[in-house]
């Protein structure tokens, strides 16, 4: 049975967003422009890409926009070098999912805000505290996605894989990582761009050299055009960051690529393949 998979068109995905946008800064013209507000509590759109474009051309943006992004990377990347193992035995053994889950349920409860201080006190002030912070805000979504994607796979696939001899090692290698791939993106996706927020809370908190940093220094010194520049900077970068995600998520669908990039992107099918189905022998 051939599988197709509903899309928003290109134009669309491109055309939506934009046109949202520009509505969105037109209201804030307008707002800023007929009404009594003030320049030091709302400042207008063009103060503050002036602002932003004067601050990326000084070069005094580029450095704090590195340290975060690198933070927001390592916090990613410690969280899922420690979630995907815990997410594969949960979705395997109920034991540790009875055991585990309620844990992990309780872990996002803790503010990001209350949890900074005590890792000051654990582990000092500097990079490695933001790092963990951002891992903790990270682990969660890529935890909940991974199982999700482990425990979609269709039982038939798993059990042909068994008939053909498959072990549990190249079961794991070859078809369950492979097809649970697309979901462990998207739990990626989502703790990437809320690991963005946790560099910028951990900065505001512990310090550091980041945007969290200037967005602490701007407030103390009640400069609200430089907190929107800021502000709009981390706004893109999230954006950023979610649709770089959403393309490798995009190559490594099966629904949206070529039969033939889906054999090579997906190991799993060709073990399958090779050996046939038992319908197939028969």
């Amino acid at each position: 049975m051939e599988i197709r998979a509903r899309h928003t068109p290109l134009a669309a995905r491109i055309l939506a967003p934009t046109a949202a946008g520009l509505l969105l800064i037109v209201c804030w013209w307008v707002i800023t422009r007929f009404s009594s507000i003030p320049a030091t509590l709302l400042p207008g759109p063009a103060a503050v890409v002036r602002r932003l474009v004067r601050e990326l051309a000084s070069g005094r943006l580029w450095g704090p926009i590195g340290v975060t992004i690198g933070e927001a990377a390592a916090g990613c990347l410690l969280a899922c070098l420690v979630a995907l193992p815990i997410a594969y035995l949960i979705a395997h053994v109920r034991l540790a999912e009875a055991t585990l889950a309620p844990y992990l349920a309780a872990s996002q409860a803790l503010p990001a805000v209350a949890l900074a201080p005590l890792l000051v006190i654990w582990v000092g002030y500097g990079i490695r505290p933001v790092v963990l912070l951002c891992s903790v805000m990270v682990f969660f979504p890529v935890v909940l996605s991974t199982v999700l994607g482990l425990r979609s796979i269709d039982r038939d696939v798993l059990d042909a894989a068994r008939v053909d001899g498959a072990g549990s090692a190249q079961l794991a290698r070859w078809v369950e990582w492979p097809l649970a791939l697309p979901a462990t993106l998207t739990g990626i996706r989502n703790g990437f761009t809320l690991s963005i927020t946790g560099a910028v809370v951990g900065e505001l908190v512990m310090g550091g050299d980041g945007l969290g940093q200037r967005l602490a220094v701007q407030s103390q010194s009640s400069d609200t055009t430089g907190l929107f520049a800021t502000l709009i900077v981390l706004c893109t970068l999230a954006i950023a960051i979610f649709l770089s995600m959403s393309f490798i998520e995009w190559l490594t669908n099966p629904l949206a690529s070529s039969p033939r990039w889906y054999q090579l992107t997906h190991p799993g099918h060709l073990f399958l393949a090779e050996r046939g189905t038992p319908n197939d022998k028969e």
